[in-house]
């Protein structure tokens, strides 16, 4: 529960952010959160705590929002260097 609303709150915070270097340092934190949540969903269908099929969205979710997050940062990374080619990330 805490790392999958930790995924939104990040993500709030990264809507505030100050430069594209600050956005991309935030987007990645709200990748590692979701990449978090899907980690321990998966524990939990593992230990057979909860079955799969009753994760089945919320993993799906966390797989999709891991993509977004990812293309965004690429994006991001791409326009910070054809703005700044010195600033490589």
């Amino acid at each position: 529960m805490r790392s999958a609303t930790s995924v939104g709150a990040n993500y709030r915070v990264a809507c505030r952010s100050k430069s594209v270097a600050d956005l991309i340092a935030k987007l990645s934190i709200v990748e590692e959160e979701a990449d978090e949540t899907l980690y321990w969903s998966e524990l939990l269908v593992e230990s057979g705590l909860i079955t799969a099929e009753k994760l089945k969205n919320l993993m799906q979710e966390a797989t999709e929002i891991i993509a977004v997050t990812v293309a965004s940062i690429k994006t991001l990374r791409e326009k910070q260097n054809r703005e700044n080619p010195k600033s490589k990330i």
